[in-house]
């Protein structure tokens, strides 16, 4: 089947998102060399290894094949390292959680205030991804999430992934829903809504709430004010979801 564009994206919101991004990036870049630079001396100090972590993600859906696979483009994401060097060499392709035991001591520090993410803003500089938009998934975990979860592709098609995101500024470090928050009200439908014991705590339930959010960011592109609304709330929630450690 061939790539169809279900949310087209007008000139002035594709014009607009690239210029945030450049201004943003560009000015983080700048203004936050000498932060990168403390960083990488307490990653260097605190474990073995590179200071940067090059790890390939999944970019905008492009297509489905005629076999009906997925067709995602791909890019290098780049990251502070924050876990040690065989961290999946016994797992393979694994997602991090919560307390993570492969996760390093200034590692943990980093993914809690999301300073790890700061080098993902040189992929945004050279258009790999943007500064909100949905997380980049790993390839070979993406098309698995997509066959297990409905309609999960289409948070990427025609959207580039993002380093903050609703999802991110709304959800728990692992994708829940907060405690007493209206989403957490539909957990009955959204986390193992078949009652399955084999199913209990799967990466796809966390994943089926993210793809809500996602979904709802992607439709606020198909119009220039409410894109502008949902891009002005995102950005503003990040610093304060950083702050207090919370988010994903």
């Amino acid at each position: 089947m061939p790539a169809i564009d279900v949310w087209p994206r007008g000139l002035a919101v594709r014009f607009t998102k690239r210029a945030i991004d450049l201004l943003i990036a560009g000015l983080g870049l700048l203004v936050g060399a000498p932060v990168f630079g403390l960083i990488a001396l307490c990653v260097r100090l605190d474990s073995k290894g590179p200071i940067f972590y090059r790890q390939w993600r999944a970019s905008m859906l492009e297509a489905r094949r005629a076999n009906g696979h997925l067709h995602f483009g791909r890019f290098p994401m780049i990251k502070f390292r924050s876990m040690r060097v065989d961290a999946e060499k016994l797992t393979g392709a694994v997602l991090a959680e919560e307390n993570d035991p492969r996760i390093t001591r200034v590692g943990r520090f980093l993914r809690k205030t999301r300073l790890d993410e700061l080098p993902q803003l040189w992929n945004v500089l050279t258009g790999d991804m943007s500064i909100v938009g949905p997380r980049p998934e790993r390839p070979e975990l993406l098309e698995n999430l997509s066959y297990a979860i409905p309609f999960f592709e289409e948070r990427l098609r025609g959207t580039k992934p993002g380093i903050t995101g609703l999802a991110q500024v709304s959800l728990t470090y692992s994708g829940r829903a907060p405690a007493g928050s209206e989403v957490a009200a539909l957990d009955g439908t959204l986390v193992n809504p078949y009652g399955f014991d084999e199913a209990a705590g799967s990466l796809a339930d966390d994943m089926r709430t993210k793809l809500l959010f996602d979904l709802a960011y992607v439709a606020s592109l198909e119009h220039f004010f409410t894109f502008l609304r949902m891009e002005l709330m995102i950005l503003l929630k990040t610093p304060l979801i950083m702050l207090r450690g919370v988010g994903r």
